[in-house]
């Protein structure tokens, strides 16, 4: 009877421990139900939204790129994006059907993606919207028709190479575009639609949408105008001198400001990866065709580097005087060649030019005077006006891929190196830093930093950010800038400039003819840089000629394209 009490009793006490631990249990369970049905409601409520939401991107309208007159450069064009979303669709067949019709896609590739089980499937981006509105108005379940931009450049060709194009997603490729693409490329919006646990989409639930952030407008300091007519000018010239390439630059050197820039051939920046003369793009290898595209869209004016020539006397003379090397005073006699230790080196002109001060030197574009003074300067004083002036470093001009100077190092010039250096070759500069090294000469001695941006503006106008660039004082005096401005009108009022001359305006300038290395190929390069007013420029031109056929002098060729240019730009420049 005892034994039969204690396994009761024994039975009784595993019961109540077995009631109280799922009490426990369920105590537990229940806290934990209250904690997440009220402490974490909005949690988990917002996750099973998540869940039962389809999310679209509403592309933002990239910003314009406007030049100096108010003339959109580049502009958006509303196109449309098709996509597909499976779960949604009711008539496969039909959407197949459909789309491959107004797409002009293949019935394979079209059934492809709106049998794929994703949240969505894009079936094509860049639809012209009359297309894009027709599928709209099927109203076929699964298929979302969403409006989209396009990048469009009014001009075509024009100033291609600097202003740059975007990608298939409105990304910057090249040019302003690319350097610029914060500004521009803006913030995309989203389309936000609760479906059911299959995917279908709730009517009475509607859709949630976030709007876009317009990008930023871009202004320009390239005027169209002188844009047009330097694209014209070098057109004509690569046409006429069966020139391999023609480039024209145009900038203010008083603050860097770039009017044009033109480096033809151009190519269409609504057409960009189509291959230059008619070539057919299947009969090259993918890495042969993105080489022939590279090579099209780079910019001379940036991204090569050429032999100046005679137009680097302008910094050799710079220098001269900034450092009392030279006055203009100094005499000199040339009889047609100067000995560099047991090198002869000739001047352009065989007989020689005789006497002359260093004015009339510079006038004649004379190699032995300016070897006379890169010797009289020395190897490491004029080293350090390279570094002064700023020619061993880059510009920092708004475009990618800018080149920097080719130079030798300072313990590898000799007398030799050091005689070349001094009329421009033996070393390769890019155009834009001629450009902007002689702009700093002239203007009072400012190194200035050459760009293109002015300011960028949202679309409503409500807010502008001005952009500001580095100036660098005191890189020549002010008494050597007016003596070089001095020397240069008279390079081009009698000396080899004098087809760059313009009736009726000052015009200070240089012309050079270099050989394209290897040397006795039968190949140069010919070019002028010029300036007005010369007492007080405003305008700076660089033209260069690659390989023209027959004449290839600067003088002959180069300075009456600049002279032509600025027959047109000086009198519109006054007006403006």
């Amino acid at each position: 009877m005892e034994n039969k009490m204690s396994h009761k009793t024994y039975h009784r006490s595993k019961t109540v421990t077995v009631f109280f631990l799922c009490m426990l249990v369920f105590l537990g369970l229940a806290a934990r139900l209250v904690y997440l049905m009220v402490f974490q409601s909005e949690y988990y409520s917002m996750k099973a939204r998540e869940l039962h939401e389809r999310e679209r991107s509403i592309k933002a309208a990239r910003g314009r790129i406007i030049d100096a007159n108010g003339k959109i450069l580049a502009d958006n064009k509303t196109v449309c994006t098709v996509s597909v979303i499976h779960s949604q669709i009711k008539n496969a067949d039909e959407v197949v059907e459909v789309l491959s019709k107004e797409l002009g896609l293949s019935e394979e590739y079209v059934r492809k993606r709106v049998e794929k089980y994703s949240s969505i499937e894009k079936i094509k981006s860049n639809v012209d919207k009359a297309t894009g509105d027709a599928i709209r108005a099927k109203s076929l379940p699964g298929v979302k028709v969403d409006e989209d931009y396009k990048r469009y450049y009014p001009y075509g060709t024009l100033a291609s190479k600097a202003l740059g194009f975007t990608g298939g997603d409105n990304q910057g490729i090249i040019g302003l575009e690319v350097i610029y693409e914060e500004y521009l490329k803006g913030e995309a919006g989203t389309i936000l639609t609760v479906t059911d646990a299959k995917g279908v989409e709730q009517d009475e639930e509607g859709e949630e949408r976030v709007e876009p952030v317009n990008g930023r407008d871009l202004y320009v300091s390239l005027d169209i105008n002188i844009q047009s007519y330097a694209t014209q000018l070098a057109l004509q010239t690569m046409e006429t001198k069966e020139a391999d390439r023609v480039s024209i630059l145009v900038m203010n050197p008083q603050n860097g400001e770039i009017l044009a820039m033109a480096d033809v051939p151009e190519f269409d920046l609504n057409n960009p990866y189509t291959l230059p003369n008619g070539m057919d793009a299947s009969a090259f290898s993918e890495k042969k065709r993105q080489e022939l595209l590279n090579a099209m869209w780079r910019n001379g004016c940036i991204n090569d580097t050429y032999e100046p020539g005679s137009t680097f006397k302008i910094i050799t003379a710079a220098a001269g005087l900034e450092s009392g090397a030279v006055k203009p005073t100094d005499t000199f006699h040339c009889p047609g060649f100067i000995m560099v230790e047991d090198r002869r080196i000739r001047c352009h002109k065989v007989g020689g030019h005789g006497a002359e001060d260093f004015v009339q030197g510079t006038m004649n574009s004379c190699n032995p005077v300016f070897i006379t003074v890169g010797l009289r300067i020395g190897v490491e004083r004029f080293y350090s006006y390279f570094r002064q002036f700023g020619l061993l470093d880059k510009t920092g001009i708004d475009l990618p891929g800018e080149a920097g100077t080719i130079m030798h190092k300072m313990e590898n010039i000799g007398p030799v190196e050091l005689a070349t250096i001094s009329f421009g070759q033996s070393f390769q500069i890019t155009p834009i830093q001629l450009a902007t090294t002689a702009s700093s000469i002239v203007n009072g001695g400012r190194r200035i930093t050459p760009h293109f941006a002015v300011r960028a503006v949202t679309m409503d106008g409500s807010d502008s950010q001005s952009f500001t660039y580095p100036v660098r004082e005191n890189v020549v005096s002010a008494e050597t800038s007016e003596t070089m401005r001095y020397i240069l009108e008279q390079v081009v009022a009698d000396g080899s400039g004098r087809n760059g001359a313009v009736e009726g305006y000052r015009v200070g300038g240089k012309t050079a003819t270099s050989q394209t290395l290897p040397r006795g190929s039968g190949k140069y390069i010919a070019s002028f840089l010029g300036f007005s007013p010369a007492d007080d420029p405003q305008v700076l031109a660089l033209a260069i000629i690659h390989n023209p056929k027959g004449t290839y002098y600067g003088g002959q060729i180069a300075a009456p394209v600049v002279r032509q240019l600025f027959e047109n730009i000086l009198p519109y420049l006054e007006k403006k």
